[in-house]
C-alpha cells in the first residue's frame, strides 16, 4: 500500500513537471520508469524477507516442540487453564528449607510472596461457596439463584468450578434473607476468577438484581464493577484501576484471577491478586448484595468463564484490640492447598498484618494453633493442622520474627466454633488461631 502511494505520487508529480517544461518530457518519463523500477525491486526484496522471517519462526517452534521447550498450540491450550492455575496458587512448603511451589516439585530460592498484600477477610463468613465437591457436573449449583444464561458446575483439574456459559450469564446467592440488605457496614467479598482466552470480562455488582432492584435509591444502580484480566472499572464513581507490570498488547492473557473486595463503613477497596487498585474513601452507594455476570461467555467458541472460592465475611475488630480483649486472634482468611499445608497467596494479608503487629508489639508471644473442619478422617485432620500451624509460624519465622517468640500446634476438628452442617459454618472452623503466650 505504501509502494503505491510513493508511485502514484511521483507519476503525477512527473506529469506536472512535463506540462510544463514539454522539452524534458522524455528525461522525466525515463527517471519516473527508473523509479518505480526500484521501487518495486525494493518492495519485492522486503516482502521476501518478511516471508522468510516468518518461515524461520516456524520452523524454530518445529523444533523447540522436537526438543521439548515449546508445546504444540493444541497442547497449549489443553493445559492452559492448569498452567495459569500455577502461576496464580504460588506459596511455600515452609517447613522446608526451601521453598515449593504450589503444583509443582521444583525448589525455588525463598521468598517473601505477595509481601505488600494488605487484604484481610473478614472475620464471621455470612456465605461460603467452594462450590462443594459433592456437586454434580452439568447441575446447576445448588447455592445460587439465575438471573439469566446458564450456569453449570464443571470439574477443572480436579477441583469443582461454576461455569458461565452461554451469552451474559448471571447468577446471585440462594439466601432466604436475599430481598434485604444482607451486607453490613464491614464487610469482604473474595473469589477467584478464570478469564478464558480472548475473553471480555465480568461484571460484580453489589446488590442483588433479582431480589433487591426495588430497594435501591437513586445512582445505587451503578453499584457494580466490571473486571478484565488487567483493570477494574468502578462504575459508580467512574474510577478506574490497573494492575502494573503488564503488557497490554498481549492478548494471550488467560489466567486465574484472585479478586479481594473490602467495604468499611462506607471506605471501599478493591484488589487484582496482590495489587490494591480501586480505594475510594467516601462511596456513594450502601451496598446490599452481590451478583456475579460474565461477558461474552461462549462454550461454542470454547470462552466459558470459570468461578470458584466464593466467600462473603462479615468485619470485626482490629488485631491487636483482639489480642488484648480475647487473648487471641481468629483468623479465616489463612487459606491452603486442599488436604495440604502449602499456603495459598492471598494467605500473605493476614499473615502480613500478625507480622505488622509482632513487629510493633515485640512483647507479644503467640502459639499458633490450626483447626479444621469436620469433613474428612480425624487423624488426618489432626496432622493437617499440625502441619498449616506450622507452616504459618515458619513463614512468620522466614519473614524476621524470632523464633523464640511462636510456637505452634494443630487441633483439628476437636474444638469447633460453628456447626459443620452448613459451608459457612466449616469455613469458620477452618481457622487458624494466634494464642497470647503469657
Amino acid at each position: 500500500m505504501k509502494t503505491k502511494k510513493i508511485i502514484t505520487t511521483f507519476f503525477f508529480l512527473s506529469i506536472a513537471i512535463c506540462l510544463s517544461n514539454p522539452v524534458d518530457a522524455q528525461l522525466f518519463k525515463k527517471l519516473r520508469n527508473h523509479a518505480k523500477k526500484k521501487i518495486e525491486q525494493e518492495a519485492e526484496k522486503r516482502s521476501k524477507r518478511r516471508i522468510d522471517k516468518k518461515i524461520d519462526k516456524k520452523f524454530d517452534q518445529v523444533e523447540d516442540e522436537i526438543d521439548g521447550k515449546r508445546k504444540s498450540k493444541k497442547q497449549s491450550e489443553k493445559n492452559k487453564i492448569d498452567e495459569n492455575s500455577s502461576n496464580n496458587t504460588s506459596d511455600i512448603h515452609s517447613d522446608d528449607s526451601n521453598t515449593e511451589v504450589s503444583g509443582t516439585n521444583k525448589p525455588k530460592k525463598q521468598q517473601l510472596v505477595w509481601s505488600k498484600f494488605d487484604f484481610v477477610p473478614g472475620d464471621e463468613v455470612i456465605f461460603e461457596d467452594g462450590p462443594d465437591p459433592m456437586e454434580e457436573n452439568g447441575e446447576f449449583p445448588s447455592r445460587w439463584d439465575l438471573v439469566k444464561g446458564q450456569v453449570e458446575i464443571a470439574n477443572i483439574n480436579g477441583e469443582n468450578v461454576l461455569m458461565f456459559i452461554d451469552g451474559n450469564p448471571e447468577i446471585v446467592p440462594y439466601l432466604k434473607n436475599s430481598s434485604e440488605d444482607y451486607l453490613p457496614d464491614v464487610f469482604t467479598i473474595e473469589f477467584d476468577f478464570y478469564k478464558p482466552f480472548d475473553g471480555n470480562r465480568i461484571s460484580v455488582y453489589l446488590y442483588d438484581r433479582i431480589n433487591q432492584k426495588k430497594n435501591l435509591e437513586s445512582g445505587e444502580y451503578n453499584m457494580y464493577m466490571d473486571i478484565s484480566s488487567k483493570r477494574v472499572s468502578e462504575e459508580l464513581h467512574d474510577v478506574m484501576g490497573y494492575m502494573p507490570n503488564i503488557d497490554y498488547t498481549n492478548s494471550n492473557d488467560a489466567r486465574w484471577i484472585h479478586i479481594s473486595i473490602a467495604f468499611t463503613r462506607g471506605k471501599l477497596k478493591v484488589y487484582m491478586d496482590d495489587t490494591r487498585v480501586i480505594n475510594i474513601p467516601h462511596y456513594k452507594g450502601n451496598p446490599k448484595g452481590l451478583s456475579l455476570q460474565a461477558y461474552w461467555a461462549d462454550l461454542g467458541d470454547d470462552k466459558p468463564f470459570y468461578f470458584k472460592n466464593i466467600r462473603i465475611a462479615k468485619g470485626g475488630v482490629k488485631y491487636y484490640d483482639r489480642a488484648i480483649q480475647d487473648g487471641k486472634i481468629i483468623v479465616n482468611g489463612i487459606k491452603f492447598d486442599v488436604n495440604k499445608t502449602t499456603l495459598r497467596p492471598e494467605s500473605m494479608g493476614p499473615i502480613n498484618k500478625i507480622y505488622q503487629l509482632m513487629q510493633k508489639k515485640p512483647e507479644l508471644k503467640f502459639s499458633v494453633e490450626g483447626h479444621t473442619d469436620s469433613d474428612g478422617d480425624d487423624a488426618n485432620n489432626q496432622t493437617l493442622s499440625e502441619g498449616r500451624a506450622k507452616t504459618v509460624m515458619n513463614k512468620l519465622v522466614a519473614m524476621g520474627i524470632t523464633q523464640n517468640r511462636l510456637t505452634s500446634k494443630g487441633l483439628g476438628e476437636s474444638k469447633p466454633i460453628a456447626s459443620n452442617d452448613t459451608p459457612e459454618g466449616k469455613a469458620n472452623n477452618r481457622r487458624v488461631e494466634f494464642v497470647v503466650i503469657k
